[in-house]
């Protein structure tokens, strides 16, 4: 019997993206594929050819941006981090901004995610448009850990949270492990009651165990608002004591000062957040950021040495390198000293 492939047919799909994942993302020679799929090396290259014209694969060449490229090594050496900086057509808007940084991202996490990750997830504007440029390449055994609680007076952030972090499972075939708590306590001693908790001390160990992080940083205002600074988490009484505390940003729903200080606030005693020290451990901690808004609270995590990898947009990284203020984690390492 002669296969469709052989007689010049329409090619099946599923073989299609099977050939294509064989070849692009394992590495496999066509002599290879074609002994295995039992045709021939011409067939396996028609293959090719459709998983190319069909949108199966999709090829693009990146060009060298001398600018970015220098102003990640500058990064790199004034912060201490591994940075990637992502170049931006003429007359970009925030939104485009947004996906171009989000698309990077999901080719940074490509890279780290390996089978038997635990990866950590704040929620957010920024790591929900991560979630929709992952590449799918399932691995064995990744956990996909909510670092932050969801729910608020007005929603209990159940949907938001599922259908962000079930993408990023979906993507590595990976299992999901909610965090179902409120994002801010309304009295420190119910966070102190609830991590009493089993189910929540399961989670919380998870969380600690997570060799991947993946966040944004939450600030005021700005093109593509923050969700906790915008979506009713903060009420106008803690919107008055965060500035009045010099407060610039969120990570994780942890708020901190300029310096990278956020000891002594009353809302990070009531944050289900992952803690500063918490989130020092894991070894992998991608910041993803966009916007010159978030340049002032990113600033203050760098101090705190929340980051080891940032992702962030040209001019993002352009008014970031113009700041003046403690570099390479000082602030978080004269606190851990």
């Amino acid at each position: 019997m002669v296969r469709e492939e052989e007689a010049g047919g329409v090619p099946d799909g599923e073989r299609v993206e099977r050939v294509a994942r064989s070849y692009y993302v394992d590495g496999e020679t066509m002599e290879a594929i074609a002994v295995r799929e039992g045709v021939s090396r011409s067939t396996v290259s028609r293959l090719l050819d459709a998983a190319r014209s069909t949108g199966v694969v999709s090829i693009r060449v990146n060009p060298v941006h001398g600018r970015a490229a220098a102003m990640a090594r500058e990064l790199q050496q004034r912060h201490g981090v591994a940075a990637r900086v992502v170049p931006l057509p003429d007359g970009a808007g925030p939104d485009e901004r947004l996906q171009l940084v989000a698309e990077a991202t999901g080719r940074l996490l490509d890279e780290v995610v390996a089978a038997g990750t635990v990866v950590g997830v704040a929620w957010g504007t920024t790591t929900g448009a991560v979630s929709r440029h992952l590449l799918a390449r399932p691995l064995p055994d990744v956990q996909v850990v909510q670092l932050n609680g969801a729910m608020n007076t007005h929603s209990s952030g159940v949907g938001y949270g599922s259908d962000v972090l079930g993408r990023f499972a979906a993507a590595w075939g990976g299992q999901v492990h909610h965090f179902p708590v409120p994002a801010f306590f309304d009295h420190p001693e119910t966070r102190q009651a609830m991590w009493r908790e089993r189910s929540v001390r399961r989670v919380l160990g998870l969380q600690q165990a997570a060799g991947v992080a993946l966040f944004g940083v939450g600030a005021l205002g700005g093109a593509v608002p923050s969700r906790v600074w915008a979506e009713g988490y903060l009420t106008p009484r803690d919107r008055a004591a965060l500035t009045a505390s010099g407060v610039v940003g969120d990570v994780c729903t942890v708020f901190l000062r300029a310096d990278g200080s956020w000891e002594g606030l009353d809302l990070n005693a009531r944050s289900s957040g992952l803690p500063p020290p918490v989130l020092r451990r894991v070894p992998r901690r991608v910041c993803a950021v966009t916007g010159e808004d978030k340049v002032a609270a990113l600033s203050a995590a760098l101090a705190a040495g929340l980051v080891s990898d940032l992702v962030l947009d040209e001019l993002a990284a352009h008014e970031l390198l113009a700041r003046r203020g403690p570099v390479r984690g000082t602030a978080g390492a004269q606190r851990r000293a």
